[in-house]
Order: structure tokens, then C-alpha cells, then sequence
């Protein structure tokens, strides 16, 4: 979600976002924390993933029961639920009350050696991005803020999954990484205001906004769209993290490896446009629905903006991690 340093935009600078030390998260009262973990402080956290077996034909909806852990198949707990995040979303609340369920049986978990996790979110009916919404990444090009959210979007056929191979285009010789936190709608709304936008997402996730920067800067009459909608554009996962397992969206550490090197090192705070305020903005302009995602932008750190330019090449390995969310696993082929 990088625009050329040279695109022209006249922008205001907003208010500088706080700058807490990187990887910090701020533990709500009564919340616990866990050996490498973050809980819930309401008790019913849940991680939900879509999964398939070598049996299962075809997408299934499951929970693990932690970060890497094994998985209960929630439609073995109850045939009624739909098989896709998607249709599962739209059950509203009668949906996640039979996951919490299921999640307090213990009963029809998988070892997590016999599941393959898919993209929590498959089929959207929207992926929403949002790019320049990083301080950091703003001064990294030498940018003002923006006053308004800069949106675009990706083609849903750029979704992946959490370890699925990023495919190189023989059409582009400048592909990049962008680490982003996601976020997906649970509840239909239009016109939503800041004050209860959250009502409206059901959770997180860990977000990759792969990108051609030379069709997303010099070609395509600069044009975003097609820069960052290639086929295996978009990793998301590994769960869909309900919102109540995460201490402070606006507080995660949020970080890209490639290789092992460390690229992107950056937290959420930095965000310029809140979560609350991404809902509110969209929904002016068209009514979001369960499952849609959006993608909230990156921090610096990407390839292009390196002296001299880096960019991702066949063979390497992308690693996106945020606190609390988890890690995606890429290689590019």
C-alpha cells in the first residue's frame, strides 16, 4: 500500500501517533498473559480457521485451540454450521455462541498435523485496503499524512492461505512485502458511526499485501488494482482471532522477515487512521457485509523504498507476524 514518493497527492499532516516501544501491547485490566501469549480477559477467545483434511472434501470450519495448536472441527460439533468463515459469519451470534461451545466441549479436535490450513476469510465479498496509513511509513517517503483514508482494493482471487507459495508473475520484476493487520466484518452496516464500529468487526489477522511496484507505480497508467491483485497476492491467516482475545488492536507489534532478516519492524499504533474510523469511512460509500476484510496498511520497511531497491525473488521465504495474531509461513515460487 505504497504509492510513488513522486504521485503528485497534496496532503495534510495529521496529529502523530504515539511511539511505544516496538512489539509492546497494552494488557487489559484483568487479562492474564501466558508464556508467548496474550488471553482474553472475557474467557471465551476464540481462533477461528478454515481447514481441510485429505478427507474432509472441501473448506471446513474449525478452532484452535491455540496459536499452532491443534484444531476443532466445529462442523463435527455440529452439522447445522455452514462449511465457509463466510456463511458461518453471517450465522451472527448464533454462530459464535455454538463455537464457544464447542470450544469449551474439547471434543472433535484434529491433531494438527492432519489439517491444512486455508485463508480464514476464502470468498469474501470485499477485500478493502487502505494504503499511506503508517506515520512511520510516511516518513519513510518523505510524505505528509493523509487527511482522508487513501482506499483501494485487491481482486478476492489474490487470497492464499497462511503457508500457501506466493507465485512470482514472469510480468513483474519488482515484486515487494507488505505486513498488514486485517480485520473482518461480522455484522451488516451502512452509515456506521466511529462509536460503534466495532460492534460491526468480528476479529483480526495477519494480512500480506504482496505488490508489483512496477505495475502498481509504472505501469497501468499507475493504477493500483492490478499491481496488487495477482493470483497468491494475498496471504491472510493463520485464525481469525476474535476481537475479544485481543488486547489493543492499536497496540501490536507488527513485523515482516525475509529469509530471517528482519525487514519491517514496526507496532500498530502508528496506524494514522484507527480501525473505528476505517469502518465509519468505508461504510459512507457501500454497505459491508460479513466477511469482508480489510487490509489497514503497512509500516516502512518494504523493498522499494530500500537504497538500493530489494525486491522478492524465487525462492525466498516471508515471514508476517503480528502479536497476539500470529505468523504466516510464504515461499515464492
Amino acid at each position: 500500500m505504497t504509492p510513488s514518493a513522486g504521485d503528485g497527492k497534496q496532503l495534510t499532516a495529521s496529529n502523530e501517533p504515539a511511539s511505544p516501544s516496538r512489539g509492546s501491547g497494552t494488557l487489559l485490566p484483568g487479562a492474564t498473559r501466558g508464556p508467548g501469549e496474550r488471553r482474553s480477559p472475557l474467557g471465551r477467545a476464540m481462533r477461528l480457521v478454515q481447514f481441510q483434511t485429505k478427507s474432509s472434501g472441501g473448506p471446513r470450519v474449525g478452532l484452535e485451540e491455540k496459536d499452532g495448536g491443534n484444531v476443532i472441527d466445529l462442523n463435527a460439533c455440529d452439522s447445522s454450521l455452514p462449511r465457509t468463515m463466510r456463511e458461518f459469519l453471517e450465522g451472527g451470534e448464533a454462530a459464535l455462541a455454538a463455537a464457544r461451545k464447542a470450544l469449551a466441549s474439547h471434543q472433535h479436535v484434529l491433531p494438527r498435523s492432519e489439517v491444512s490450513l486455508l485463508a480464514p476469510v476464502i470468498n469474501p465479498g470485499k477485500v478493502i485496503c487502505v494504503g499511506m496509513n503508517y506515520a512511520d511509513h510516511c516518513r519513510e517517503q518523505g510524505m505528509e499524512h493523509p487527511k482522508e483514508p487513501i482506499i483501494f482494493s485487491k481482486f478476492t482471487s489474490s487470497i492464499v492461505g497462511p503457508c500457501d507459495n506466493i507465485v512470482h508473475p514472469p510480468k513483474s520484476n519488482e515484486l515487494d512485502w507488505e505486513v498488514e493487520l486485517a480485520f473482518v466484518i461480522g455484522k451488516k452496516g451502512k452509515n456506521i458511526q466511529e462509536s460503534v464500529a466495532m460492534d460491526h468487526i468480528v476479529g483480526f489477522t495477519v494480512g500480506h499485501d504482496v505488490s508489483a511496484r512496477d505495475w502498481q507505480l509504472k505501469k497501468n497508467g499507475t493504477q493500483w488494482v492490478l499491481g496488487k491483485s495477482f493470483d497468491t497476492f494475498c496471504p491472510l491467516g493463520p485464525a481469525l482471532v476474535t476481537k475479544d482475545a485481543v488486547s489493543d488492536p492499536h497496540n501490536l507489534g507488527i513485523r515482516c522477515r525475509v529469509n530471517g532478516e528482519l525487514v519491517q519492524d514496526s507496532n500498530t499504533s502508528q496506524m494514522i487512521f484507527k480501525v473505528p474510523t476505517l469502518v465509519s469511512w468505508v461504510s459512507q460509500f457501500a454497505t459491508l457485509y460479513p466477511g469482508d476484510v480489510f487490509l489497514t496498511g503497512t509500516p516502512p520497511g518494504v523493498g522499494v523504498f530500500r537504497k538500493p531497491p530489494m525486491f522478492l525473488k524465487r525462492g525466498d521465504e516471508v515471514q508476517c507476524e503480528i502479536d497476539e495474531l500470529g505468523t504466516l509461513h510464504n515461499k515464492v515460487v
